[in-house]
């Protein structure tokens, strides 16, 4: 409202102008009647039209609307953002995230009834860029100021505009104003209210950091948002019943990777589609697929991305432009300051100044870790195609030689500290903990490197880091990456007659095609380096590869020339004085001597690897050695001094942060612990290994832990959690086609089954097993699962099927010489010989079981056996025999200290007396039972004692 003034005609005469907003000249009367036009929505008819396609951008919509709601004036309340800047490279979306959200925003009640202002201000454009005085002059005009009131200059414009944004903010007609692709703060700038309640929203390809804003940094699409942009603008170009993208889900999730989520990429990519009816969309994906050809193929007669990032590049000056050319060279998926410097030829600090500047064009991306910068895939492929342009001048080749030798040297720098051994280590990085962080941070650029440098004619730095990376890849468990690299470089070794380096390339290439359980190529690939390296007369090699030899040969089963190959190892280590490799033999012969079940030879070969890496202060081999000296100890029932091994492994481990190695030793542990019946702290060793190894990424090593964790549980009777530890390994094994392990947790999960008494699925459960490991030639294996399948089969009283089961598992376990097996197998025939009331056989197979477990010394079994061969003497009135075979059970378990196995023990040899009528020994032996029961918490049990 304009007031008139007094008139001075004789009577006090008012004036007044109402019902709108007014920047005309007023003209004052006695009598005078003005018409108002109607209420102006200011320019909004001038924001764009939203797109159809549009998504995958809720959450940036959502916080830029937080930003825009109108203050509530509520007390305590936060300062409203005033100013919102949306920054990001050419083509993500900025303009549409931002008409998007004005077209939200003027949905909502009482936010901005004053209307919206667009203006496009082409900051990247040379030909159409607006000055901050013309867009003012557009804007004004947009308010309906006549174009004779509006002034000449900047700052008077300004003042104006600004007056005229206030004045609708009093009157309750809040703007949004609109500000799209600036391209810096000055150009901006003029254009923003500052009445404290009109709000913008302002969209660059650079962060504007200087205008006092909420700033927003774009992102690409995901692969979900990428096909839903496809096909929602094919259906809006050709119709809904354009179908080809979603009818060829395989060829949209294509386009949508090689347009790499960039928005404007992506509506092109729809926009050729629609353009030609006909077209499959596994035409187009094809066609997109040669890099080379990609930013042609992504234009429109209106658009392209090779324009859109043209007017970026323009903007770069020449060092920014430079090193934006070489970027690609690196073959990885993202570059550090360091390389950069290493790049462009400059020092860290001129490097990371460029890179920055790179950044707020948007041009690269800084990646989480500060110091590292990725680039989108497109600008990758535009900035080459620069570069290869600028070939001569930006000296490409000498860039590419400095960043390759780079990698190259640093690698083997770092190599230097992971070896365990003392000696001399590079002084590039302070210790270990730096050089693998640095190996970590650079894995995907090393490998990539590598694998991409013989066709850059840089083959020597494939094989250089081949070598260099060889005790990194096996520590972190990138076992493929291993192969493809040992490949790599025993292909240019040969080519180049190189006979060292392709004995060293074939040697690390059966490491790790041993890892992944490629034996037979592993096998292939350590004798063709054995051969070479004794062609070359080099012994120490030749044993590192007899090394690898007998590794592979132990995995196939192959015990007898895996101990061969190994002693020959342990030999020539010897014979040179090399008494690191001397550790590493013993170790790897223990580890064979086990399989074989010569445990104490096994326990000594490990226990002189101890010693060994010891004295040579090689704390983590020695870890290793330990881990591998628990499992022979627990293999003889040594628990305490297994648990102690495993227990000084951990902690090693820990110390080197070894993560596999303590998941490993930590797994280990749980089987003592189980052995000693300590299963509420093998339970939780279990678990932690678990976790250790999903952070790894070790599938296998999950579901083994998890295999022997729903073991521990069945013993403390939390059976459906043991059912779901033992279900959820063997999934993992069949998504991993190991079906040789999926057999084995198949037997283990009959276990549980049986348990809850669901016998049904727990015969089918071994039944399975059985099948798997006799397709392997898993001979131990289908001797266990007929073993308990046996069990089952004795509960649903098919005592004939049971018999013959655990008759076929002993004759398996005789034909292998596995006598402990057997030895188990025979206590369980006799059982079920009794419920079919063969009594004499039951009475001869729990002989000989004793026999078997006395000659191994499993004192354990050996309990079970005179147990039950003591019921079975019951069975045919041989009482006083079974009196004797109770009272050496008794003796067998007190020595044990197994006060479950002593309480049974005690009660049967109740029962055994009293049948010879020794009534008082016999009261003497329950009231020992009941009393030790008691103090166990077993009630039921020792009610049994009493009775």
């Amino acid at each position: 409202m304009i007031p008139a003034g007094d008139a001075r005609d004789g009577g006090a005469t008012s004036n007044s102008i109402t019902g709108g907003i007014s920047f005309h000249a007023v003209v004052q009367g006695r009598d005078i009647t003005v018409q108002l036009p109607p209420a102006i929505t200011p320019a909004l008819s001038g924001l764009p039209a939203p797109a159809s396609a549009f998504t995958g951008r809720d959450e940036h919509v959502e916080r830029l609307l937080a930003d825009l709601a109108p203050a509530t004036g509520n007390p305590g309340e936060q300062r409203a953002v005033l100013v919102s800047a949306v920054s990001g490279l050419a083509g993500i979306g900025k303009t549409e995230l931002a008409v998007q959200t004005a077209t939200r925003a003027l949905e909502q009640p009482g936010w901005f009834p004053g209307g919206v202002l667009f203006t496009d201000l082409a900051g990247y454009d040379p030909e159409r860029r607006l000055s901050p005085e013309r867009a003012l002059e557009g804007l004004l005009r947009a308010l309906s100021i006549p174009g004779k009131h509006i002034p000449n200059g900047l700052e008077d414009r300004q003042r104006l505009y600004r007056s005229v944004l206030a004045a609708y903010a009093r009157e309750n007609q809040r703007i949004l104003v609109v500000i799209d692709n600036a391209s810096t703060s000055s150009q901006a700038g003029p254009l923003l209210p500052s009445d404290g309640t009109t709000a913008a929203l302002v969209t660059s390809r650079h962060t504007l950091d200087g205008l006092d804003a909420r700033l927003h940094d774009l992102d690409t699409l995901d692969e979900t948002a990428s096909t839903a942009v496809l096909d929602q603008a094919l259906r809006h170009a050709r119709g809904i019943d354009d179908t080809r993208f979603t009818d060829d889900a395989e060829a949209a999730t294509v386009i949508a990777r090689l347009c790499a989520g960039l928005p404007l990429a992506l509506r092109i990519a729809a926009a050729v589609l629609a353009a030609a009816p006909n077209r499959p969309a596994a035409s187009l994906a094809a066609a997109l697929q040669a890099e080379h050809t990609r930013l042609d193929k992504l234009a429109r007669p209106d658009r392209a991305v090779r324009a859109a990032f043209d007017l970026s590049y323009q903007h770069l000056i020449p060092d920014q432009a430079r090193l934006f050319r070489l970027l690609p060279l690196n073959p990885g998926p993202d570059l550090s300051t360091d390389a950069a410097a290493h790049l462009t030829g400059t020092g860290p600090d001129r490097a990371e100044e460029l890179l920055q500047h790179l950044a707020e064009a948007h041009l690269i991306e800084p990646a989480v870790a500060w110091g590292r910068w990725r680039m989108h895939d497109l600008v990758r492929l535009y900035a080459d195609e620069h570069g290869r342009t600028h070939t001569v001048g930006d000296q490409r080749d000498s860039a590419r030689t400095r960043l390759f030798t780079y990698y190259q040297d640093t690698a083997q720098a770092a190599d230097t500290h992971l070896d365990t051994l003392p000696g001399p280590r590079a002084p590039r990085f302070p210790g270990r903990a730096a050089a693998l962080e640095w190996l970590d941070a650079e894995h995907a650029n090393l490998t990539a490197t590598a694998t991409a440098a013989p066709a850059l004619g840089h083959p020597t730095t494939a094989i250089q880091l081949a070598f260099s990376l060889a005790q990194y890849l096996d520590y972190r468990r990138y076992f493929e990456d291993w192969i493809t690299l040992s490949t790599t470089a025993l292909a240019i070794c040969r080519e180049r007659g190189d006979r060292p380096g392709e004995g060293r390339a074939l040697s690390g290439l059966g490491l790790a095609l041993r890892e992944v359980r490629r034996f037979e190529e592993a096998i292939d690939a350590h004798t063709q380096a054995i051969a070479i390296y004794r062609e070359l007369g080099d012994r120490p090699g030749e044993g590192r590869a007899l090394s690898g030899l007998g590794l592979a040969l132990r995995e196939v089963r192959r015990f007898e020339e895996a101990i061969d190959a190994h002693t020959q190892d342990l030999a020539i280590c010897r014979e040179f004085g090399d008494h690191h490799g001397e550790g590493r033999a013993l170790t790897n012969l223990g580890l064979v001597l086990r399989e074989v079940r010569r445990f104490e030879e096994a326990i000594d070969a490990h226990t002189q690897a101890v010693t060994i890496y010891r004295d040579l202060a090689d704390r983590h081999s020695e870890g290793k050695a330990l881990t591998n000296l628990g499992i022979a100890l627990g293999e003889v029932r040594r628990f305490e001094e297994a648990i102690d091994a495993y227990t000084e492994a951990i902690a090693i481990c820990r110390e080197f942060g070894d993560h596999h190695g303590e998941g490993r030793a930590l797994g280990g542990l749980g089987l003592v612990l189980g052995e000693v019946r300590r299963f509420e702290e093998a339970i939780d060793a279990y678990t932690e290994a678990i976790a250790i190894r999903r952070e790894l990424g070790d599938h296998h090593g999950v579901s083994g832990a998890l295999s022997n964790l729903g073991l521990a549980l069945g013993e403390v009777r939390r059976f459906e959690e043991a059912i779901d530890a033992h279900t959820q390994a063997i999934a993992i094994y069949r998504e991993l086609g190991d079906h040789h392990r999926e057999g084995r947790a198949l037997s283990n999960l009959g276990l549980v089954l049986g348990e809850v008494r669901r016998f049904e699925e727990a015969i089918d459960a071994y039944t399975e097993a059985i099948a798997i490991c006799r397709e392997f030639g898993d001979h131990h294996g289908v001797s266990g699962a007929l073993t308990n399948l046996g069990l089952v089969l004795g509960e649903v009283r098919r005592f004939e099927e049971a018999v013959d089961a655990y008759t076929e598992a002993i004759a398996i376990c005789r034909e292998f010489g596995d006598r402990h097996r057997e030895g188990r197998a025979l206590t369980n025939l006799g059982i079920a010989l009794r419920d079919v009331r063969r009594f004499e056989e039951a009475v001869d197979a729990h002989t000989e079981a004793i026999a078997i477990c006395r000659e191994f010394g499993d004192h354990q079994g050996e309990g079970m056996a005179l147990t039950n061969l003591g019921i079975a003497l019951r069975d045919v009135r041989r009482f006083e025999e079974a009196v004797d075979a109770h009272t050496e059970a008794v003796a067998v378990y007190r020595e044990l200290g197994d006060h479950h196995g002593v309480s049974e023990a005690l009660t049967n040899l109740g029962l055994a007396l009293g049948e010879v009528r020794r009534f008082e020994e016999a009261i003497d032996a329950h009231t020992q039972a009941a009393t030790i029961r008691r103090e166990l918490g077993g009630g039921h049990l020792e009610d049994q004692a009493s009775k």
